[in-house]
């Protein structure tokens, strides 16, 4: 049996790159909602209906698991697929506050999420447990989406955006930026280059596969695979060789990238 990924398009590929490379006995299987996509502008109604669907899809392929590698879709709908798919693990991601507030002191910690997210009650509430002192500001990036889609990752408009999103803030205070759409991950040296280098770069990757890799031991369905790899597109599969094919390996190849930016990448 497999592992499902699900992401509105190709963010969760950051995702899937750090499970193929840490936990190769399982095989994959990733959905990637090209028709639908971006899923940060939609409503968390929308949302339900897609990531249902998606899910749906990835039980029929064989999975045994499915990650929302998504953080749009986990906000918005990681209690509903839960009860809809009680008997299989659902496993979310959300932005790593908890670590980046632990870490903070009393310098300020900054989350970059997309608009839904940064509207849904579930990072509230996230916020809300772990940020004490009110050090956390939360920051709207929906075009970071359409850069990744296009795999746009640098040059002078994916720059001049960032910068212009970061102007304002001071950004000496902050010792964190939270990445909380796994779209981002695709940028951080972008990010870098940007940010003071005291202020560490965050993604939630390790403790969401962490998280998987725990589920699947203990209800002892890990294993008995060989790290590959099948993907779908809205559903219709994408055959080894396509045009999604080659710009999955080329993502995968680039999520590699930027886990070399280890500014305190948990």
């Amino acid at each position: 049996m497999k592992v499902g990924f699900f992401d509105s398009g190709v963010g969760g590929i950051t995702l899937l790159s750090y499970a193929r490379d840490n936990a190769a006995g399982e095989d994959y299987v990733f959905y990637a909602d090209e028709d639908n996509v971006p899923y940060g502008t939609k409503t968390a109604e929308e949302i339900c209906a897609l990531t249902y669907r998606a899910v749906s899809c990835l039980v029929e392929c064989g999975c045994k698991a499915v990650v929302i590698a998504c953080n749009t879709a986990t906000s918005a709908a990681i209690e509903y697929l839960r009860y809809k798919f009680q008997d299989m693990p659902v496993i979310g991601i959300e932005p790593a506050v908890k670590p980046a507030v632990t870490h903070t002191g009393h310098r300020r910690v900054l989350v970059m999420a997309t608009p839904l997210t940064v509207r849904e009650a579930k990072l509230r509430q996230l916020i809300d447990r772990f940020d004490q002192e009110g050090q956390v500001d939360l920051l709207p990036m929906p075009e970071l989406v359409t850069f990744a889609e296009r795999e746009e990752f640098s040059g002078n408009r994916v720059r001049d955006y960032i910068a212009r999103s970061l102007d304002g803030f001071s950004l000496e205070e902050y010792s964190d930026l939270v990445l909380g759409c796994t779209h981002f991950n695709y940028f951080k040296d972008t990010m870098a280059s940007l940010l003071p280098e005291s202020t560490a770069i965050i993604d939630g990757s390790a403790g969401t596969v962490n998280h998987l890799v725990h589920m699947l031991k203990q209800r002892g369905i890990d294993g008995g695979g060989r790290g590959n790899v099948e993907f779908l597109i809205s559903g219709r599969p994408a055959l080894p060789g396509s045009d999604f094919a080659k710009k999955a390996e080329r993502l995968m190849s680039r999520a590699r990238e930027m886990r070399e930016i280890t500014r305190g990448t948990l």
